[in-house]
């Protein structure tokens, strides 16, 4: 099971902090896509993501039992 963590507009579109699914191994980009689809998130293209605590390429795996963290770009000024 991998646990993901949802930060600012994220958790806004779905109304949860984090959520649960149940994938072996998979890689950052595949996880995007299945969020897209499963979810609706409009966008996930331009947010950062870390693995464990350190932030990750959409290449880099994830593996069952890892927390992924999904971090949109902040704005303001």
């Amino acid at each position: 099971m991998i646990k993901i963590l949802l930060f600012a507009q994220l958790q806004e579109e779905i109304g949860q902090k984090h959520i649960e699914i149940e994938v072996k191994e998979i890689t950052v980009q595949q996880l995007k896509e299945m969020l897209k689809v499963k979810f609706k998130f409009a966008n996930l293209d331009n947010v950062m993501v870390a693995i464990n605590e350190e932030y990750a390429m959409d290449q880099d795996v994830i593996q069952s039992g890892d927390t992924v963290a999904f971090i949109p770009p902040v704005s303001g000024g």
